[in-house]
């Protein structure tokens, strides 16, 4: 093991701890969708939210490049939901869409509800990474985050809710030879009935190799803005890559997110 690998672990071991026993005034994070329903993703970040039972999400990503992923997401049952995706580049704008080669999976299971001193835990796989997918490397600009383990506390300050959220991921997309586990950290903040806040720092140690394209070694920074339109109906204008941690491009990428919500 690695000084660098030891030094995360207990990054992640503060950090738990810190959401474990911080002043708790709030058990449910109230975000990204309707009151009382969990946020189940921040910006490329998962959570321990889920769906409610039969319910389903319809998620769309739009992206550079005239890019966007299309998902959907369903709560079979209460600690666990599904999800599909498929996207590709191109596909606003003019000529051919390219598609991605493949449709992309994802699961999530709760192992440990929320409580008045413990975070929520869950488990999960997601294939689907975000950006234009690379054929010479199968991976996507931003990796998925593979097989994950993710803790998420609600709090509230005032009347303003908020939530905390740290996990660890192992990604599938390694044929650039970095097989790295990585951690992320990540926040979010619900203003008013209309407005919330995400935020998201992956340290990207999973992808720091290829630095000819990728990852240069700064994780990456991302932010979103929340106009909660509707119970059923949220619009996200997400900033990503603020560290400017490829070097490809040379500024901030620029993304959009609508999620519609319904149950059964």
């Amino acid at each position: 093991m690695t000084g660098r690998t030891i030094k995360l672990i207990l990054l992640s071991f503060v950090m738990l701890n810190i959401s474990a026993f911080a002043q708790e005034n709030q058990a449910v994070t109230q975000v990204a969708g309707a009151p009382m329903l969990e946020p189940r993703r921040l910006v490329d970040c998962p959570t321990a939210g889920l769906l409610p039972r039969a319910s389903f999400d319809f998620d769309i990503r739009i992206f550079p490049q005239g890019g966007v992923i299309f998902g959907l997401d369903i709560g079979l049952m209460k600690r666990f939901m599904v999800g599909m995706s498929f996207g590709g580049k191109n596909v606003i704008g003019e000529g051919e869409p390219d598609w991605n080669p493949r449709i992309e999976f994802a699961a999530k299971y709760r192992l440990v509800n929320e409580s008045w001193a413990l975070p929520a835990l869950a488990i999960g796989y997601d294939s689907q990474g975000d950006g234009v997918f690379d054929d010479s490397l199968d991976r996507y600009s931003y990796k998925s985050k593979g097989f994950y383990a993710v803790v998420s506390k609600g709090y509230a300050a005032g009347e303003v809710p908020f939530g905390l959220h740290g996990g660890i991921n192992y990604s599938l997309e390694n044929d650039d030879d970095d097989k790295d586990i990585s951690l992320f950290f990540g926040a979010d903040m619900r203003l008013g009935d209309n407005l919330g806040l995400v935020g998201e720092y992956d340290l990207g140690t999973n992808d720091d190799k290829a630095k000819e394209l990728f990852g240069q070694g700064h994780g990456y920074l991302n932010i979103g803005i929340q106009w909660i339109f509707s119970e059923t109906l949220v619009l996200q204008f997400n900033l990503k890559n603020l560290l400017l941690n490829r070097k490809d491009i040379s500024t901030w990428g620029r993304g959009f997110r609508i999620v519609y919500f319904e149950s059964f």
